[in-house]
């Protein structure tokens, strides 16, 4: 455990704000997290509220405590690899894979394929270890791991940043009128199922979400998308996508109704290049997943078709 005492100089500021700046190595997630379970006292007394006004003159005493230690068995599962060095691992995850434990996938997971193959960033949780960003279950592709928390916290400012960027290829039904395009609406849960995302207003919880598109190819009734994700909200390319009126061929949740005579494991969508600067190294790291077979037949009898 870590004890840390520092005197605010400055003008009244936000105190997670303020601990985010006086506390480089630690993110301002787990700066939030520390507020929230009691570790942060100003002037002599535990805060809870992060959004609490930090003056000139005020004590805090942040105490960090030891990383809790990973209760997961690793799991001997094969790993298609696309780069990895002793910093951070970059997989193609399969379709049907759970990125993290959580409820109802408690093994089996992407985490536990890696705990077997090496060891992980512990800043994530122990449910989350490494885990920089995620891919929903049924979308395959590349998705990179961090096995340090420097790594971490400097992979995950890279995304939030937009200096990480991350390209998907994905095939809709019907086609938008221009040949490129951005979305930008709000994201938030589903009122009535909590399962799903929808488009929601930010005064009303919604989060802002925006997604890059261009069309690759129009194919009859389809058309083969190319995205890019400026933000990483839960279900995004998803939700946009279906809330215009083109959901995703095999997505189940937000293209109901709609059928096709390929049988699919998953909503047509894969993680194809992800580009980052190594955390480390400064070098530009790209790596690119190839294509799903299930991807590449549902193109070719799409072409056959038409």
């Amino acid at each position: 455990m870590q004890e840390i005492i520092l005197q605010a100089t400055e003008n009244s500021e936000r105190l997670d704000r303020w601990l985010a700046k006086q506390l480089p190595n630690i993110s301002r997630s787990r700066v939030q997290k520390l507020i929230d379970s009691g570790h942060v006292q100003l002037n002599n007394q535990v805060c809870l509220s992060k959004k609490t006004q930090v003056a000139s003159g005020d004590c805090l005493n942040v105490t960090i405590p030891e990383p809790e230690k990973l209760n997961l068995t690793p799991e001997n599962i094969p790993l298609d690899i696309l780069y990895e060095d002793e910093h951070l691992i970059i997989v193609n995850k399969p379709v049907g894979m759970v990125v993290h434990p959580a409820p109802g996938h408690y093994t089996g997971t992407l985490v536990h394929a890696l705990l077997y193959h090496c060891d992980l960033a512990g800043i994530g949780g122990v449910e989350r270890p490494g885990i920089v960003h995620r891919i929903d279950k049924d979308t395959t592709g590349a998705i990179v791991v961090a096995k340090s928390d420097r790594v971490h916290q400097h992979l995950q400012e890279q995304i939030k940043a937009k200096t990480a960027t991350r390209e998907y290829w994905g095939i809709i039904y019907g086609s938008f009128a221009d040949d490129a395009g951005t979305i930008d609406l709000p994201i938030g849960r589903h009122q009535g199922d909590r399962q799903k995302m929808t488009i929601i207003p930010v005064d009303h919880g919604g989060r802002a979400a925006v997604t890059h598109w261009r069309t690759l190819e129009r194919i009859g009734n389809y058309s083969l998308m190319q995205f890019f994700l400026e933000t990483g909200r839960t279900h995004q390319i998803r939700v946009h996508c279906a809330h215009h009126g083109h959901p995703l061929v095999g997505d189940s949740t937000y293209g109901a109704n709609r059928s096709l005579k390929v049988n699919l494991s998953g909503q047509a969508l894969h993680a194809r290049q992800l580009s980052l600067v190594h955390p480390i190294s400064e070098e530009l790291i790209t790596a690119i997943a190839p294509l799903p077979e299930e991807f590449i037949k549902l193109l070719q009898v799409l072409r056959n078709r038409n």
